[in-house]
């Protein structure tokens, strides 16, 4: 089983949360990068990043649902309200979650982060 790989999607594309989970040895990767401009779309941030076979992090949580009801087959999508969230409690929480879960049980799901919250 493979571990779970993320994209940040240009909600949650901070430099910051991106090089401390890279520090921390995952693989993670952000918007803007060079198989993702900085103006993708929602649509196009998921199917991209599920190409990649990432799970995707974002904040935009109404579109990503839609997108989730017209898309199911995709890499994984994990929420968080954006006001509800510190800087260094997302990096626990996706280290967390990037530490245990696997590639295969994200397919198709849509799961909220504060399920990794301490």
């Amino acid at each position: 089983m493979a571990k779970l790989k993320l994209h940040l999607d240009a909600d949650t594309s901070k430099k910051a949360l991106h090089k401390a989970l890279i520090d921390k040895g995952h693989d993670v990767t952000r918007t803007p990068n060079s198989w993702m401009p900085f103006d993708a779309s929602d649509e196009v941030q998921l199917n991209e990043s599920t190409a990649q076979g990432r799970a995707i992090f974002t904040f935009n949580v109404k579109d990503f649902i839609s997108l989730n009801q017209n898309q199911p087959q995709h890499g994984g999508i994990i929420l968080a309200a954006q006001n509800s969230w510190t800087l260094s409690e997302l990096i626990v929480a996706l280290d967390a979650l990037l530490s245990e879960e696997k590639t295969e049980n994200w397919i198709g799901q849509v799961r909220w982060l504060n399920q990794w919250r301490s």
